[in-house]
């Protein structure tokens, strides 16, 4: 049975014009769908572009170019009352839970204004007691809803900006690098309470991370973002075994494990070199400037999206049969 796409992704650009003909392309053309029901982890290093890919797709930002659709909807064509109802339908997940939530307002004011706004439970009682269940549901309790932000601890407000992101009974929610702001003792936490959410209410997850230890653990499927660009997609199991993409590669070998023997046998990759700056990318390949591999090639042709094995997809002039690249060939300077 074909799986059905939740969201699709088509070419998707964000650039930010900053004036004198400088143009940060901070998004050059992504495409990839999400499955409802799933979580998909979008990985790399920061200003890689994978935020502002998520809050481009949600609206925050308006897009350059290229297409979202959205239970078969094409979210840019869409009339002002279909609009509201998309957004009841996608939330979001902020990154600093502080920041993210009014300090005058409390819990319980946090909570119920997306329901205020698009005139959800009309009457008090009935919105107090939804707010209060959305507290039992990430694991607070109804005496928390008259406190203020600044009384919770980092885990605590996020649990409570998780709430809000409920309020509207969405299908799908796009979180923003949830738990980089939190301890290490709560991240976890708050992961398996996303996972026990995402199965009690069906939910679909955009989980946005640098931290790949951490996405491993949620992710069904992971794409991997480097300079605005998609490199790498395939599930997540697949991606930890046998990456594909030498950016890739890198990311996966500083992840540390915690077998010592283990750890001090194997051998970190350490990438040369300068991220290059989105205001002006190298040419044809973005990573070359940093890539072990890099060939005369990459600097003049843009590797093409293709599918190597089944579901793994890569952008990597490596594994173009016309040109002969693979790793065997590299290792061996076979191929210059």
């Amino acid at each position: 049975m074909e799986k059905k796409a939740l969201l699709e992704v088509k070419n998707l650009k964000k650039h930010f014009f900053l004036g004198k003909n400088e143009i940060l392309q901070a998004v050059d053309g992504i495409s990839f769908n999400i499955y409802k029901g799933e979580t998909f982890g979008l990985v790399g290093e920061s200003g890689c572009g994978k935020s502002t890919a998520g809050r481009t797709i949600i609206g925050l930002y308006d897009r350059t170019d290229g297409e979202v659709i959205f239970d078969g909807k094409n979210v840019h064509e869409l009339s002002e009352k279909e609009k509201a109802k998309f957004h009841q339908k996608m939330q979001m997940i902020f990154q600093d839970p502080y920041a993210s939530l009014n300090p005058r307002a409390t819990v319980r004011e946090i909570i119920a204004e997306p329901m205020e706004v698009n005139g959800l439970y009309p009457d008090k009682n009935e919105r107090l007691e939804r707010v209060y269940q959305l507290l039992e549901d990430v694991g607070l309790n109804r005496d928390h809803a008259n406190r203020y932000p600044h009384e919770f601890s980092g885990g605590q407000r996020q649990r409570i900006g998780i709430a809000r992101a409920l309020a509207l009974d969405p299908d799908f929610i796009i979180a923003d690098e949830p738990i980089s702001a939190l301890d290490v003792s709560v991240q976890a936490q708050v992961v398996n309470l996303m996972k026990r959410l995402q199965k009690e209410k069906g939910l679909t997850y955009l989980f946005v991370a640098h931290d790949l230890s951490m996405v491993k653990q949620i992710s069904d499927r992971i794409g991997v973002m480097y300079l605005g660009h998609l490199v790498e997609l395939t599930v997540s199991h697949q991606l930890y075994k046998k990456p594909l993409h030498p950016y890739t590669e890198a990311l996966l070998s500083a992840i540390p494990i915690p077998d010592p023997d283990v750890e001090d046998k194997r051998e970190r990759i350490i990438l040369k070199g300068e991220l290059p700056s989105p205001i002006n990318p190298p040419s044809g390949c973005v990573f070359r400037t940093r890539c072990p591999y890099a060939m005369d090639v990459c600097a003049t042709h843009k590797p093409e999206w293709q599918e190597v094995e089944k579901e793994h997809y890569v952008a990597c002039h490596l594994y173009n049969k016309e040109l002969n690249g693979n790793r065997e060939l590299m290792l061996t300077g076979g191929v210059r």
